[in-house]
């Protein structure tokens, strides 16, 4: 077995207010059994760690110290409290793979939650399947990784073909007759690179220009120069959230500013609108979630808030993972910890989540439909589809300010 990466942290989420959380859940047995022991591995620090310590992290430490407030996880009746084992994976596969054997193998931890972005979860998601455990994943967009089949993954984003299929829809309707595509050359990038592609084959829409870019980019203006001179409608950028947030300061800075600016992912992030300030006005991106959406998403939202001192949650992947949260424990509270039991409670159940009902076929929801945001007065809006919109779509986006 492999020797885990140097600077990791095990932490144990202690419990908050237990005598008073006790009073308040009479209808479940006090216990003094041992802990759940819940085990991930997360990019603190990395390229991956901007978006992990936004759309994931956070949510687990919060998790744990609400379940743990309440006396613990409810484990068929009994509440457990929590105690979270966790590693740094540096953004790395390798040492996010050996973190993850030594959880599941040695540690033998009753749970595991998901590493944070699309390439960590598609090399993760076999050894999870082989070790039978659980994995809710909020921030994997992967087809290739929902066609293998794999029983006890599940994945909670739309999939690119939903995601870029919306997009594509919401183009045509308002009238785009010309894109320009800046992809990350990735996993990520390239299969929601394809999946735009494949959505736009069914329309009048023209490519003026197709480039990718590698990860760790410093420098976008030349390419974003080159788009600017084409005059597109539209610019889509299928970018990191560092990347998101460099194509918006140079194209900014070049004055670059088509009818309609899509990059993600980041743009969903509260950092976004706080570098771009009153820039970000009018940017679109990928989001499916505000705290407009349902009473649910309200109270996480504000609780998160008020946890981080003032740091927001995303408003898409966030949302997610809070969601799988949510279901895990459910599951949970139905079955207990026996993990074979817990996948076919995810698999064969519709749940009520704060993003709305989500429900798997096979790895992928198919309940959460393809979508938008937008970001308009300091709030990241949905606005595709029209079924699921918070506010409607503004174009031609304002200037940058």
């Amino acid at each position: 077995m492999s020797t885990p990466p140097s600077s990791t942290r095990r932490s144990t989420v202690q419990a908050l207010a237990a005598g008073a959380a006790g009073l308040a859940v009479p209808s479940l047995a006090r216990s003094q059994s041992a802990p759940v022991r819940v085990g991930y591995a997360i990019a603190r620090t990395g390229p991956w760690a901007g978006g992990a310590q936004v759309s994931q992290e956070p949510n687990f430490l919060m998790w744990a110290e609400q379940q743990n407030a309440a006396g613990g996880l409810d484990v068929k009746g009994t509440r457990r409290r929590i105690e979270l084992v966790s590693f740094d994976d540096r953004s790395e596969i390798e040492t996010c793979i050996r973190s993850y054997e030594k959880l599941m193998g040695s540690d033998k931890v009753d749970l595991i939650l998901p590493p944070w972005g699309s390439n960590a979860n598609f090399a993760l998601a076999p050894l999870a399947n082989r070790f039978g455990y659980p994995m809710l994943a909020p921030t994997a967009l992967s087809r290739k990784l929902i066609d293998m089949h794999l029983p006890y993954f599940f994945s909670l984003l739309q999939q690119p073909d939903r995601m870029m299929g919306a997009l594509v829809d919401m183009l045509v309707a308002n009238g785009v007759k010309t894109i320009a595509i800046l992809y990350m050359d990735d996993l990520f990038g390239l299969e929601n690179f394809a999946a735009l592609n494949a959505a736009l084959k069914k329309t009048d829409i023209r490519v003026v220009e197709r480039k990718g870019y590698p990860l760790g980019v410093k420098d976008l203006a030349p390419v974003l120069r080159t788009i600017k001179d084409q005059n597109p409608d539209a610019f889509i950028g299928i970018t990191y959230p560092p990347d998101t947030i460099l194509a918006s300061k140079q194209s900014k800075e070049i004055g670059f500013n088509p009818k309609l600016f899509y990059a993600s992912v980041g743009t969903a992030f509260q950092l976004y609108r706080n570098v771009l300030g009153a820039g970000a006005e009018g940017v679109s991106g990928m989001g499916s979630w505000n705290a407009a959406t349902s009473p649910g998403a309200k109270a996480y939202f504000q609780a998160h808030t008020a946890k981080f001192g003032g740091k927001e949650p995303d408003r898409w992947a966030s949302g997610h993972c809070w969601a799988g949260l949510e279901i895990l424990t459910q599951a949970v509270a139905k079955v207990g910890l026996d993990r074979k039991a817990i996948r076919d409670y995810v698999a064969k159940n519709e749940h009520k989540t704060i993003i709305g009902p989500v429900r798997f076929e096979g790895s992928e929801n198919v309940a959460t439909p393809g979508s938008v945001g937008q970001w308009q007065n300091g709030e990241f809006e949905v606005v595709w589809p029209r079924s699921i919109a918070t506010a409607q779509l503004v174009m031609p986006k304002p200037a940058w300010k």
